[in-house]
C-alpha cells in the first residue's frame, strides 16, 4: 500500500474534491438546461428523460466493479482514467449534433463518473485515518452542499451568456478544463505507480491477461451489472410498457445468482469482486441500509418541491432553485462540522440527523396545510427545508465515516461503491414510488393534498432509517461491552466509539 504523508495527502484530496465537484456539478447544471436541449435538438420528452436516465442507469451499474477494480489495479490510476472518460464525454455532449448523440455521451459520462466516484472514497478511507478521515469527509459532504447549491445558478448564467443554441452546451463544455487540470495535477501528486499488477493470481496455466481478467472477477461484475440493469431500467422509463415491470424479479434473481457467485468463488480459487463477509460487520450492514433508506426518501423532496412550487404554485424554473439554495449551503455547512466531530460523538450525529429531517418534512407539510388553508406564503418552505439541508450535511458524510470505520482497506472502494449502490437503488425507486402516488393523489384532491401526502411518505422511509440508526447504536455498544472482557482487561480500542451516547 502507498504510504502519503502530510500535506500530500491533502493536495490529493484537493483533486478528488474538484473532480467530484465537476461531476456534482454536471448533474445539477443538466436540470436547468434540459427546456434549452429540447428546443436546441428538437429532442421529444423521452430523448430529454435518457438525458436523465442515461447517466443514472450507467453510473450505477459500473460502480461496484469499478470500485473493486481500484482496489485491485490501483485507484489513482482507475481515478484518472475515469476523470478521462468523464471530460472526453462532455466535451461529445457538448458538440451534439442530435439528441440521440447527446444521449450516447451522456451514456458514457455515467461509465467516466462511475470510474471515478469509488476511487474517491476509496482514497479517502486509504490516506486518511481518525479525525483526519472524518474532516476528509466532511470536505466532501461540503463540497456536495456547494455543488447543489451552485449548480442551478451556474447553469442559469451558462444558459443566459451563451443564448439558446450555444447556452446549453456550454455547461457541458465547462467541465473540459476542470477535467484536464484534475489530470495534470493527479499525474503529478498521485503516488507511483498509478497502477500496480494484481497480487492474486488465476489458476496455473493461465497467462497473464488471463489472470488480471480473474482477479477482477468478470463473472461477478457481468451478473451484478445485468442485475442492476433489470432492477433499475423499470423505474427510469416512466411512460414506458408495463411489460418492462417484468425485469424486476429477473433482477432480484440475478441478484441471488451473483450472491451464490461470490460465495463460491474462492473455493474455485478466484478473488471475488465483494467480500460477503464485510456484510457480518454490523457497522458496514446498518450503515448500509441507513443510506439506502435515506435516499430512498429523502431525494424525492426536491423533486416534490419543484413540482409543487412550478405546477402547483406557478413559480418559474428559476423561483424554484432559489427554493434550495439556504438548504444546500447549510448542508455544507453542517457536513463540515459533522465530519470534525464524528468520530467523537459517533451514531449520534446520524440520529440527530435524522431527527432533523423529520423536522424539516413535519415542518415543510405545515407550510403547505397552512398556504391551502390560510394563504400563508409558500415562501416560508425555504425555513422548514433548511432543516432538510442540515439533515443532509449530518447524515450522509458521518454515516459514509462510521459505516466504512471497520472496512477492510483492500475492499475500500468496492465497499464504499455498494454504499453508493444501494444510493442509486434507493434514489430511483423512492422517486418512482413516491411521484406515482403524489399524481395518483393529483387525480382525487389539490396539489397541497398530494404534496403533503408524499412528505407523509418520506417520513415513514426516515423513521425505518432512525430505527436502524438505534439499531446500529445498540450493536455497537455491545461490541464495546463484550470486548472489555480482553484478556488485557481494557475496553478494545475502535475508530468509532459511541459508548457516551
Amino acid at each position: 500500500m502507498e504510504r502519503v504523508e502530510g500535506a500530500a495527502r491533502w493536495r490529493i484530496l484537493a483533486v478528488l474534491l474538484g473532480v467530484i465537484f465537476m461531476s456534482l456539478i454536471g448533474v445539477s447544471i443538466v436540470n436547468v438546461a434540459l427546456p434549452s436541449i429540447q428546443i436546441g435538438l428538437d429532442a421529444d420528452q423521452s430523448d430529454l428523460q435518457w438525458v436523465l436516465s442515461g447517466y443514472a442507469l450507467t453510473f450505477g451499474i459500473i460502480l461496484v466493479a469499478a470500485g473493486r477494480a481500484g482496489d485491485i489495479v490501483g485507484r489513482g490510476g482507475i481515478f484518472l482514467v475515469g476523470v478521462g472518460i468523464f471530460t472526453l464525454a462532455s466535451i461529445a455532449a457538448g458538440f451534439a449534433p442530435d439528441a440521440t448523440w447527446l444521449n450516447a455521451a451522456r451514456f458514457v459520462q455515467g461509465i467516466g463518473s462511475g470510474l471515478v466516484s469509488p476511487q474517491a472514497i476509496g482514497m479517502i478511507q486509504q490516506y486518511f485515518r481518525g479525525d483526519e478521515r472524518g474532516r476528509a469527509f466532511g470536505y466532501l459532504g461540503t463540497v456536495v452542499g456547494f455543488s447543489v447549491a451552485i449548480g442551478p445558478v451556474l447553469g442559469g448564467f451558462l444558459i443566459g451568456a451563451g443564448g439558446p443554441d450555444l447556452g446549453w452546451r456550454l455547461t457541458f463544455l465547462v467541465n473540459a478544463p476542470i477535467g484536464i487540470i484534475a489530470i495534470i495535477l493527479g499525474i503529478r501528486w498521485f503516488p507511483k505507480p498509478l497502477f500496480r499488477r494484481p497480487r492474486q493470481t488465476a489458476p496455473t496455466g493461465t497467462d497473464r491477461l488471463t489472470s488480471w481478467l480473474w482477479s477482477l472477477d468478470p463473472v461477478g461484475s457481468v451478473l451484478l451489472g445485468l442485475a442492476l440493469l433489470a432492477i433499475l431500467f423499470p423505474f427510469m422509463t416512466s411512460g414506458g410498457s408495463a411489460l418492462w415491470w417484468a425485469l424486476l424479479p429477473t433482477g432480484i434473481g440475478l441478484v441471488w445468482v451473483w450472491l451464490r457467485w461470490e460465495t463460491r468463488c474462492p473455493r474455485l480459487g478466484h478473488t471475488p469482486m465483494v467480500d460477503l463477509d464485510i456484510f457480518r460487520t454490523s457497522s458496514f450492514a446498518n450503515g448500509a441500509v441507513i443510506m439506502t433508506l435515506y435516499f430512498t426518501g429523502m431525494t424525492s423532496v426536491w423533486v416534490l418541491v419543484a413540482l409543487y412550487v412550478q405546477d402547483g404554485q406557478g413559480k418559474t424554473a428559476f423561483e424554484s432553485g432559489l427554493f434550495g439554495i439556504p438548504s444546500a449551503l447549510l448542508s455544507a455547512y453542517a457536513a463540515h462540522w459533522s465530519g470534525r466531530r464524528v468520530n467523537h460523538y459517533g451514531r449520534k450525529i446520524v440520529i440527530g440527523g435524522l431527527f432533523l429531517a423529520l423536522l424539516g418534512l413535519f415542518a415543510s407539510i405545515a407550510v403547505v396545510l397552512l398556504h391551502e388553508r390560510f394563504n400563508v406564503s409558500v415562501w416560508w418552505l425555504v425555513l422548514s427545508l433548511s432543516f432538510i439541508g442540515l439533515a443532509q450535511g449530518a447524515v450522509i458524510s458521518p454515516n459514509q465515516t462510521l459505516t466504512l470505520a471497520e472496512v477492510p482497506l483492500e475492499y475500500a472502494g468496492s465497499s464504499g461503491a455498494i454504499m453508493q449502490t444501494g444510493q442509486r437503488v434507493g434514489t430511483s425507486v423512492g422517486i418512482a414510488m413516491i411521484t406515482a402516488a403524489v399524481f395518483a393523489s393529483l387525480a382525487r384532491w389539490s396539489w397541497s393534498v398530494a404534496v403533503v401526502i408524499g412528505f407523509g411518505l418520506i417520513s415513514l422511509v426516515v423513521l425505518v432509517a432512525l430505527a436502524m440508526a438505534f439499531k446500529d447504536q445498540r450493536d455497537r455498544q455491545k461490541i464495546a461491552a463484550n470486548s472489555t472482557g480482553a484478556e488485557d482487561g481494557q475496553p478494545r480500542t475502535a475508530l468509532v466509539s459511541d459508548s457516551h451516547f
